[in-house]
């Protein structure tokens, strides 16, 4: 089991940011990829479904208590918090929302960064909140990486700013750079 794993956060503009990186994942890439996207409660999310069919390596919705499987992205669904254990297993939580949001990328991050530390690199997409930011600086302080997409060419520049205003390490990439850094793990 690896222990290296890549968290991803977005909201407004997620659907053509992930577009622009999930799908240049090769075939033979193995780290697992934990996603949530902000999607409004009462919505079924087809991401899952939308992006197996571009990418290269599995797309699943993640299922409460499935153990991580290596080169696989999973997306946290509508109305739950999506955590990972210590133990490398996924657990769905319907805790209070943060900064408005379930699932929250803080929630993510945070969780996935007890259980990865330094082998976890989190990435913050666009989105018109703050969410991921502390989230961010948890993994930061935990010793793994933050990659944030160019603010300026994001669709919804706040939440990548704001991760940005709290990581003094983070990378500021287009989501090309994002794409082939995440490709060339």
């Amino acid at each position: 089991m690896s222990d290296r794993a890549i968290v991803i956060g977005a909201s407004a503009g997620a659907l053509e940011a992930l577009t622009a990186i999930l799908p240049l994942l090769p075939p033979d890439f193995t780290i697992p990829v934990f996603i949530v996207v902000h999607i409004p409660p009462d919505r079924q999310s087809v991401l899952a479904e939308l992006f197996a069919a571009k990418c290269q390596i599995p797309v699943r919705e993640a299922e409460d208590k499935e153990p991580i499987r290596p080169g696989t992205i999973y997306f946290a669904p509508p109305d739950y918090h999506l955590l990972v254990e210590t133990d490398k297993s996924l657990a769905l939580s319907s805790d209070e929302a943060v900064m408005f949001s379930r699932p929250s990328i803080d929630v993510l991050f945070e969780t996935a960064a007890d259980a990865y530390g330094a082998g976890l690199i989190a990435v913050v997409l666009t989105g018109a909140n703050g969410d991921g930011s502390s989230g961010s600086r948890t993994v930061e302080d935990a010793g793994g990486g933050v990659l944030v997409q160019e603010p300026d060419h994001a669709f919804a520049s706040a939440m990548p700013q704001a991760a940005i205003d709290v990581c003094a390490s983070a990378r500021v990439m287009s989501l090309g750079q994002i794409a082939r850094y995440l490709a060339d793990l």
